[in-house]
C-alpha cells in the first residue's frame, strides 16, 4: 500500500526527471532538492521500490533511480483525479438554496423593452416576465461570492421618453436544465444570502415550486 508521503515522494521523482530515464544523485543530493534528510530519502526510495513504482540502482558513486511502469500508470491516476477537480469542473459553481417569495426588483427589468432586447441579445434568451429569488443555504454564500468573480454580462442603463433606466449585471446559470441568469440590479438592496433569477420560462410552473422548496443552481462560469 503506498502512503500518501510516498506518492508525493514519486511525484518529485517525477519533476525531476524520473519519468524520462534515470535520474542520478547521492542521497544527500537527493535530500538537499527535496528538502528531506538523507534517512527519510533512503526510506522512500526503499519503500517505492519495494512496490515496484520505481528502479534503483545503488553505485560507489551515487544513485541511480527512474519511475516504471506502475509508477507512472498511479501518477496518471492522480492526475486524472485532480483533472476532474480543477478542470472538467472548473466552469461550474453550485448554488443550492430555497425559493422564497423578493421584493421583485429584476422584475422590474424584465417587464421594458430596453431591457429585454439587451438580455435577448446579451445572454442568448428572452426572460419570462417574472423572477425567482432563492435565499441561497449558509455554506454557499462564500460559493456565490466565489462565483460573482467571473463572467458578469453588463445590461446598460438608457433613456427613452425622458425616463431614465439604470444598469443591471447579469450572471449567466441554469436552472435544471433552464437557461437562466442572475440579475443584480445597479442599485440593489438585497443580502448576499438572496439571489434574483430571471429565466427562459416560468420556473415556478415548470418545477412545480413553492416557496421553500430545495433548488439547485448551475451558475456557468464560462
Amino acid at each position: 500500500m503506498v502512503s500518501a508521503e510516498d506518492l508525493l515522494f514519486l511525484k518529485k521523482i517525477g519533476l525531476v526527471g524520473g519519468l524520462n530515464g534515470q535520474v542520478f544523485g547521492s542521497s544527500q543530493k537527493v535530500a538537499d532538492s527535496f528538502n528531506m534528510t538523507a534517512m527519510t530519502v533512503s526510506r522512500r526510495l526503499a519503500a517505492l521500490e519495494k512496490e515496484n513504482l520505481i528502479i534503483r540502482n545503488v553505485r560507489p558513486d551515487g544513485q541511480y533511480f527512474s519511475i516504471t511502469r506502475a509508477g507512472e500508470d498511479l501518477l496518471k491516476k492522480e492526475y486524472v483525479d485532480y483533472k476532474k477537480l480543477f478542470e472538467d469542473n472548473a466552469g461550474v459553481l453550485w448554488i443550492e438554496g430555497e425559493v422564497i417569495s423578493g421584493l421583485g426588483e429584476g422584475r422590474y427589468y424584465v417587464s421594458i423593452p430596453g431591457y429585454v432586447k439587451q438580455f435577448r441579445e446579451k445572454l442568448g434568451f428572452e426572460p419570462y416576465p417574472g423572477t425567482l429569488n432563492i435565499r441561497i443555504d449558509p455554506a454557499g454564500v462564500s460559493t456565490r461570492k466565489k462565483a460573482e468573480l467571473h463572467g458578469w454580462v453588463d445590461i446598460d442603463g438608457f433613456t427613452d421618453d425622458d425616463r431614465t433606466f439604470g444598469s443591471a449585471r447579469c450572471l449567466l446559470c441554469r436552472i435544471n436544465g433552464y437557461r437562466c441568469a442572475i440579475i443584480v440590479p445597479g442599485r440593489s438592496h438585497y443580502p448576499d444570502d438572496i439571489i434574483e433569477v430571471i429565466s427562459e420560462v416560468r420556473l415556478r410552473e415548470k418545477l412545480n415550486l413553492t416557496d421553500g422548496s430545495r433548488i439547485k443552481v448551475e451558475v456557468c462560469l464560462t
